[in-house]
Formats: structure tokens, C-alpha cells, sequence
């Protein structure tokens, strides 16, 4: 089962340390533009036995509208990885409701 989070959710958990956000689009669409303090992990070369690690952080998948976060962490699942949660609105969600936005 895959936990949908909304934005409030993603801002806290950022603002709290304990969300580590994993945007899985791919490297020209972050470099456009990414929620502050995510990192890249492409789909199109997803390895779930490669993700990120952060100690004491959940792991939650972003994109840009929660397609290929949800497929990320429904592969990471089938590949024996304990992620359960993803960012419903995605990236789409975050620049529409004006937040900090870093590009490059």
C-alpha cells in the first residue's frame, strides 16, 4: 500500500528533517525546477536497490503530478524496499501553490 501525501505534509517533514524526498522525473525536468532540498533518481534508470539513503528519514517519492512516483514506489515495494509513501500532487502541485522552487 502507498501512502498519498499532500503538501503540507512534504513541507514539514522537509522543515522537520525527516523526509528525505526522492523526485524520480527525469534530470532536464529537475534541472527546470525541483522542490528545495529533493534529489534526482531518474524512473528511466530506476534501481530501488540504488536509492538515497538518510538515516532516521523517511523516503518519499516525487514527480510532477504523482504518476511516476507511485510507479517508483510500486516498483521499490516489489523490489523488497520499505517505501510506502509518495507526494499525490507532485511537483505540479508545489509550483501552482507558489512555493521556493530551486532549478539547476
Amino acid at each position: 500500500m502507498i501512502e498519498d501525501l499532500d503538501r503540507e505534509e512534504i513541507k514539514a517533514g522537509l522543515a522537520a528533517g525527516t523526509l528525505l524526498v526522492v523526485d524520480v522525473r527525469e534530470p532536464h525536468e529537475y534541472a527546470a525546477g525541483h522542490i528545495p532540498g529533493s534529489v534526482s533518481f531518474p524512473l528511466s534508470t530506476f534501481d530501488p536497490r540504488a536509492l538515497p539513503s538518510a538515516p532516521g528519514k523517511r523516503t518519499v517519492f516525487s514527480c510532477a503530478a504523482g504518476v511516476r512516483s507511485m510507479q517508483a514506489a510500486m516498483a521499490a515495494q516489489s523490489a523488497g524496499v520499505a517505501i510506502d509513501a509518495h507526494y499525490r500532487g507532485g511537483f505540479k502541485d508545489w509550483l501552482m501553490a507558489g512555493e521556493a522552487v530551486d532549478r539547476g
